[in-house]
């Protein structure tokens, strides 16, 4: 069987999370790819990372012109979240299949925008949820889904993070219309999203949320109990108010307890199993030894994006399957400012939630408009 011509590939957005993150991705898969162009409103900015990445790389400041000269296979948008929409559904609407930083869209009815450009289109746009594609959480998965650490009874998942004055000196941070959220969207989407990954579908969310510090429209931390449609139940908590920084995740099992303790990205070694009393240490150690160690990345995500594009599918991290990440957001917001638990399946269209996180509540609705 012949390889797969090399798929031409667009960035939209030059900053660190492109330069830092995409392109050493794409370096990874140059047998598979090839960098086109960059797009980026900052001329110097383009100009630095043309330089980083190379002067074959056309520079364009528009998505639209660069979509109608250069008509790219796959475009990866690494821009603030406000502008993700649009630019995905540009994306889309000329035919290239899409790689959106989180949040993808700033709301399940913007989210639902997207589904339709797909649909229309025939291409996909998956969102970047990079950890949950390193060997240790593939490996979590596979035991977990096969039942050989068995039912799932209780789970943590925590983000505890820090965020000074200066990191919301940035004119797009902290505000509903350019970042959709605080730390539930920015910063914890990450851990609660492999934790579904890890877990299936919820059924109901608990959840309360604060200012306690920073002088944002959103909330700079939140906390949630959640019930899965298996019976487990969890806590998940989302802080940038945190001086002692971490990513956990923890499940424990009826055989076993699996932990995962990080930050920014997990390897094997992240990963722990601790038997039950009951279970042989034989079977036990069978846990510890996933096949590979491929540390959680973008290069990592990127490469099942182009597996299922060799193979005409759609992507991993897309559809229905990153929707139910970003409704679980909406679902902890209403949750935390109504009071009252939330079910899964209950923002629809019509309910306030739906076309944005804070839900035009009087206490958490943008500044302008409270």
């Amino acid at each position: 069987m012949s390889r797969p011509a090399r798929r031409r590939v667009a960035v939209v957005g030059t900053g660190a999370i492109v330069s830092g993150s995409h392109l050493p991705a794409l370096r990874a898969h140059a047998e598979r790819v090839e960098l086109v162009a960059a797009v980026d409103v900052d001329q110097g900015r383009l100009d630095a990372f043309r330089a980083l990445a190379g002067e074959e790389v056309a520079g364009f400041t528009s998505v639209e012109e660069m979509l109608d000269a250069v008509r790219p296979d796959l475009v990866l948008i690494g821009t603030p979240p406000s502008l993700h929409r649009a630019q995905t559904v540009a994306a889309l609407r000329a035919g290239a299949w899409v790689l959106c930083e989180k949040p993808l869209t700033l709301s399940l009815a913007e989210y639902d925008e997207i589904a339709a450009a797909e649909e229309a289109s025939g291409a996909y746009a998956s969102v970047v949820f990079q950890h949950r594609y390193g060997s240790g959480a593939v490996h979590a998965r596979d035991l977990l889904a096969s039942g050989e650490l068995g039912a799932p009874r209780v789970a943590h998942c925590q983000t505890t993070w820090h965020r000074d004055t200066a990191y919301y000196a940035v004119p797009w941070r902290g505000t509903w219309a350019s970042e959709g959220g605080g730390p539930t969207m920015g910063h914890g989407i990450h851990q609660y999203d492999l934790l579904l990954h890890l877990l299936g579908p919820w059924a109901e969310i608990r959840a309360m949320a604060a200012r306690l510090v920073h002088d944002t429209e959103s909330e700079d931390v939140s906390t949630a109990l959640v019930r899965f449609e298996n019976g487990a139940l969890a806590t998940v908590v989302n802080s940038v108010l945190s001086p002692d920084e971490v990513s956990r995740i923890r499940i424990d099992c009826a055989d076993a307890t699996v932990e995962l303790t990080h930050l920014y990205g997990h390897r094997n070694e992240d990963w722990t199993y601790t038997p039950a009393p009951h279970v042989a240490s034989e079977r036990a150690d069978a846990w510890r030894t996933p096949t590979a160690d491929v540390p959680s990345s973008h290069a990592a995500q990127l490469g099942a994006l182009l597996d299922a594009y060799d193979n005409g599918v759609r992507p991993p991290g897309s559809g229905t399957d990153a929707r139910a990440t970003l409704e679980f957001a909406a679902a902890l917001y209403k949750s935390a400012f109504t009071g009252q638990p939330v079910t899964a399946g209950e923002i629809v269209p019509g309910d306030p939630f739906y076309p944005a996180m804070h839900g035009d509540h009087p206490h958490w609705a943008p500044k302008e408009h409270a």
